[in-house]
């Protein structure tokens, strides 16, 4: 595959979209250079007034673990109005960031102010100096390869969850299932749910829905869950490695994606009180994957099904933290090139 040449802020935006698979929106994107060749991609919500510092060094921290990068090119996402005689939006912010880089050995290259319907340098003159339409992205060159290579740019991070069955009859025959795990002993009742697992995630199509059912009985056993989770990377290490993603093995990311297929059509087929583990589950891919927002998205999802699922609200704890998963931060590990979101 040939390598993509960046040369204008049109090329920029389309690179940023495509790699992080949606429009930021009140964002800082982060891109690191390697003698001038992209590394990493991370965005991050703006921050609130009082709190620059402190996100500057998080920041600063990520960008860090790409230990070859000497600088740093930025885009600042914001619907606030750049006025002539006034600071830039989010000063305070990008002269953290530039102090809090220079830390670490790290400068910045260059930055773009993405409002709107424009694009301009973000240390430009806001109203004299030049800017370009949003809209000159959809004929750039990055944007036209991209494309040529069956990407698409959603508009948003939001999620949109498949239609789910609810309350069905498909509860009746969950609750059953369970009864009849809770009848064996604890191994065999792993074993079982395990054996069933692998022969779904080894499978080309989805199960049939007496298989899904079994699945969504074995999910909700916290022990079973965090198992099933566990074996989604194909990864023999230890459990909590796998699900910290700090493992020293590549995760199979194929596999992940399916896996997350599977569990959506889980979701369908489950009722509200059934789907908080699935809901968690797909937060934990996306986790991996280095979409803290869509993950933060999934555990809420899963929290309003269950606002007393215990792992949903210690995960969204730990994502609000801004910890993120260990695999995205090499870039041996991490899926596919993508950017990695820090909520």
């Amino acid at each position: 595959m040939e390598p993509l040449t960046i040369k204008t802020p049109a090329d920029a935006l389309s690179f940023i979209g495509h790699t992080l698979g949606f429009w930021p929106r009140e964002s800082l994107v982060c891109i690191t250079l390697v003698d001038n060749h992209v590394g990493a991609t991370l965005r991050v919500d703006l921050p609130k007034p009082g709190a620059e510092i402190s996100y500057a060094q998080t920041i600063a921290r990520y960008l860090a673990h790409d230990a070859k990068a000497a600088s740093v090119v930025f885009a600042l996402y914001t619907s606030l109005p750049a006025e002539t005689g006034h600071t830039r939006p989010h000063a305070a912010t990008i002269a953290a960031l530039t102090g809090a880089l220079a830390e670490r050995g790290m400068s910045i290259r260059d930055g773009l102010l993405v409002g709107d319907d424009t694009v301009s340098q973000y240390d430009g003159d806001p109203l004299g100096g030049p800017s370009l339409p949003l809209s000159s992205t959809q004929s750039s060159q990055i944007n036209a390869e991209f494309v040529y290579r069956g990407s698409t740019i959603a508009p948003t991070n939001r999620i949109t969850l498949p239609a789910s069955t609810k309350e069905t009859q498909t509860a009746d025959a969950v609750e059953g299932c369970v009864k009849s795990m809770q009848s064996l002993n604890s191994r065999d009742a792993m074993d079982r749910a395990r054996t069933l697992w692998t022969e779904m995630l080894d499978a080309k199509s989805f199960p049939a829905d007496e298989r899904i059912i079994s699945l969504i009985a074995g999910l909700q056993f916290p022990t079973i869950r965090d198992q099933l989770m566990a074996d989604i990377p194909g990864i023999d290490e230890p459990m909590d490695r796998v699900l910290l993603a700090q493992t020293h093995s590549k995760p199979h990311w194929s596999r992940v994606e399916w896996a997350e297929q599977v569990l959506l059509h889980a979701y369908t087929r489950s009722s509200t009180r059934h789907s908080a583990p699935i809901l968690t589950a797909i937060a934990f891919i996306n986790w991996w994957e280095g979409r803290g927002s869509k993950a933060h998205q999934f555990l809420q999802l899963a929290l309003e099904a269950d606002p007393g699922y215990h792992l949903a609200r210690l995960s969204d704890q730990m994502i609000g933290r801004g910890i993120v998963a260990g695999w995205t931060m090499d870039r041996n590990t991490a899926y596919r090139n993508r950017g990695l979101e820090a909520s």
